[in-house]
């Protein structure tokens, strides 16, 4: 693994360059190159480099980043989860990882967890220089913030999906609306918590979710977040974007997540006429430690080979 930088709109964002294993997948053009990031509030130390490692492994180029504002990039504000900003992130990002040494420009994959499922959806669409994504456990569509009941007000039965659906709160709604008037103002943000327990303020409140989150967080991240996400999330359609998806797609879904709903990931999939598989877990047992890690990611590694070996990229062109 090797420390690189790249810019996004003027910002540095850092990045781990994890170089491939062999040139099994490797063309008369060179190699593919996956790029990946992290999902909501998350950051490159928290639970990517087993994935990022694996794909190395299995033959592929591999740029992991942290977003502009987050873990070890730069940028200021910090800790402000701009939609339209990470998709801005992820195209800087492809833009980089296509200058890397003996990557083939035209064959560079997205893969995203979670919140970032839904933007390498949005950031493969119309596009023909993407060869591949992967979107784990993704959220795709920003209605599902809003149902059923809020997690801010407490738990909520297990077999109720959904994310922080916290837009849905007057307190989140109002603490978002000071935040919109700050960032107007050129005043400091108000931020929350990321996650916290059943009750307290904070974005992700279902029961488990701090130490979720805690079973992943790397040393540079930060439970604390803008609270202008509450309302930026509604927003979000990453759903509409998959249908104009040109290339292979696999959508990994955990079939009992509780935050990023499993029935709209399914229609996303569907409409990028995705491979899809299914594990019987939550949205977060899909990380390094858990029981479905290995299979998940061994299944990522299958997928590239097929769809990028260089009789398949031919083939797909």
């Amino acid at each position: 693994m090797e420390n690189t930088t790249f810019e996004s709109a003027g910002v540095r964002c850092h990045a781990w360059h994890f170089r491939a294993a062999d040139a099994r997948l490797a063309g008369p053009a060179g190699r593919p190159a996956v790029v990946m990031a992290h999902g909501f509030a998350g950051t490159k130390d928290s639970g990517l480099e087993s994935f990022a490692r694996h794909l190395a492994a299995a033959g592929a180029e591999v740029l992991a980043f942290d977003y502009r504002g987050f873990g070890a990039s730069e940028g200021a504000p910090r800790q402000v989860i701009s939609p339209s900003g990470q998709l801005a992130d992820y195209r800087a990002a492809l833009d980089a990882a296509a200058r890397l040494p003996e990557v083939d420009p035209d064959r560079l994959v997205l893969w995203g967890v979670s919140m970032a499922g839904g933007t390498v959806l949005e950031a493969a669409a119309g596009r023909d220089d993407i060869a591949a994504v992967i979107a784990l456990t993704p959220l795709v569509s920003g209605a599902a913030v809003e149902r059923p009941a809020p997690l801010a007000a407490g738990p909520v039965p297990a077999a109720e999906p959904g994310w922080h659906r916290a837009g849905t709160t007057a307190r989140l709604l109002l603490a978002a609306a000071r935040d919109r008037r700050a960032a107007a103002a050129g005043r400091e943000r108000i931020t929350l918590p990321a996650v916290g327990e059943p009750g307290e303020l904070a974005l992700l409140t279902l029961p488990g979710a701090t130490a979720d989150y805690a079973s992943i967080a790397g040393p540079t991240w930060r439970n604390e977040v803008a609270a202008s996400i509450a309302l930026d999330a509604i927003r979000r359609a990453p759903l509409r974007a998959a249908a104009e998806v040109r290339c292979p797609v696999l959508v990994q879904i955990a079939d009992y997540d509780r935050y990023a709903p499993p029935s709209a990931a399914a229609k996303a999939a569907s409409r990028a006429r995705a491979q899809v598989r299914h594990y019987p877990c939550d949205h977060f047992d899909v990380y390094p430690g858990k029981q479905r890690h290995d299979t998940i990611r061994e299944h990522q590694a299958l997928f590239l080979s097929r769809v990028l070996a260089p009789a398949a990229a031919s083939a797909e062109r």
